[in-house]
């Protein structure tokens, strides 16, 4: 293994090991004693990577959806519908994914910079509206920019609902709903016909990236890029 590869698996346990923390007891509440016992690297290594508390805190807000991309779809509609469906699930199963948003939602730490994931959700959310606006999935009076930030704020309030709730246990069933409550109002009556919106989609979603992830490429001229 090179040495930029074991730099980049180093930073990668650290970051794991913050998001664990930080979702267990919050920015404020967690120590970097704690996650230097949790990631198992020396102080010097977690330093190295990250400056400060604050610094991993910012890491964890910024690497939940390095990891994972949507195929593209032929309807653009149904890409933000699998993309939403997909957090859902990671919110579920994921700790660095539900550590993101804990830090996202905590109003009491002013020093931390917590529009990196709504900016990036918003900006996400516009891109596929625009597309499905070019491509005739939209009605006529939608406004992509506006339509992504009511529903990058209305997803954002069903997560906060369900984790106070029940620990995010519901959370599929939330964003079906909110998605089958939301995209008649947006889209095309034949394009919503079309849309997988099932509170198994995210996990649906996740299998189908796994398996491309893990099996080899073939080098039929005709395979599919993702």
């Amino acid at each position: 293994m090179s040495k930029q590869d074991r730099a980049i698996r180093t930073r990668q346990t650290i970051l794991r090991a913050a998001a664990k923390v930080f979702e267990e007891h919050g920015y404020q509440a967690a120590t970097i004693s704690e996650i230097l016992s949790e990631a198992g690297v020396t102080k010097g290594a977690l330093y190295f990577h990250f400056q400060s508390k604050e610094h991993l805190a910012q890491g964890v807000l910024t690497e939940q959806n390095n990891e994972f991309t949507v195929p593209e779809r032929p309807s653009k509609l149904q890409e933000l519908v699998d993309t939403t469906m997909l957090h859902a699930h990671r919110l579920q199963t994921d700790p660095m994914v539900r550590a993101s948003v804990r830090l996202a939602m905590d109003q009491n730490q002013p020093t931390l910079d917590r529009s990196t994931p709504f900016l990036t959700w918003s900006k996400t959310a516009h891109h596929l509206l625009d597309h499905a606006q070019t491509q005739g999935e939209l009605l006529p009076h939608v406004i992509p920019h506006q339509t992504a930030d009511v529903f990058v704020g209305a997803f954002g309030g069903v997560q906060a609902m369900s984790q106070a709730l029940n620990e995010y246990t519901d959370l599929h069933h939330r964003v079906s709903n909110l998605l089958r409550h939301l995209l008649p109002a947006i889209a095309q009556p034949p394009i919503i016909a079309t849309l997988h919106m099932t509170p198994t989609r995210g996990h649906d979603v996740y299998q189908e990236i796994q398996t491309h992830h893990t099996t080899p490429t073939p080098t039929h001229p005709l395979r599919r890029h993702f």
